[in-house]
């Protein structure tokens, strides 16, 4: 891969996912990340590692986006119209980037700092059986607890979303109680 092209994946990677903190509409920031995996996904190709940027794509880009924004609509989430108000957290948050920027500036600046492109790799370096071997092995327990993770969430999104429904259909019911004691 030459280096124009990975330090333009890498500057639309960090671009998206500043796009995926940045913007208010919860769609536009799942499109963000969409657009972050699959930058990521054309890095791991252009490094010879093949299968996982194709799984990077299928898995992450294809099945979990697409449960994320399920997720989404199933809370009807809605865009942020006013100000939450909190303008000491927004301040914090800010001087937060700037002192990671500074940082990342640090440690870019100095002129030993150079990326090197290999192009020679152990064998079976990327491939199918190298990759199930380390994750069913070596990443068994993370794999799993990843999976677990992912399921509870969805369950929890699903009981917010109840929850939220029932306390808005008590309420409505209590409207209709006041207003008819009125009438």
């Amino acid at each position: 891969m030459s280096p124009v092209l990975f330090w333009f994946l890498a500057t639309l990677s960090i671009v998206a996912a500043l796009g995926v903190v940045v913007q208010r509409n919860p769609v536009h920031c799942l499109l963000a990340l969409v657009l972050t995996l699959i930058s990521i996904a054309v890095l791991f190709i252009g490094q010879d590692a093949v299968v996982v940027g194709f799984l990077q794509v299928i898995v992450y880009a294809g099945a979990i986006m697409v449960l994320f924004l399920f997720v989404i609509w199933l809370l009807n989430l809605r865009v942020e119209t006013a100000s939450t108000g909190r303008l000491a957290i927004k301040f914090l948050g800010a001087i937060g980037v700037a002192a990671l920027l500074a940082e990342l500036e640090s440690f870019a600046m100095p002129a030993r700092l150079q990326v090197k492109f290999s192009t020679t790799h152990a064998a079976g370096y990327g491939s199918i059986e190298a990759l199930s071997q380390a994750l069913f092995s070596q990443y068994l327990i993370a794999f799993e607890v990843t999976s677990v993770l992912l399921l509870v969430a969805v369950v929890g999104a699903v009981a917010l979303a109840r929850r939220s429904t029932a306390v808005e259909v008590q309420e409505r019911a209590e409207q209709l109680a006041r207003a008819e004691k009125a009438a």
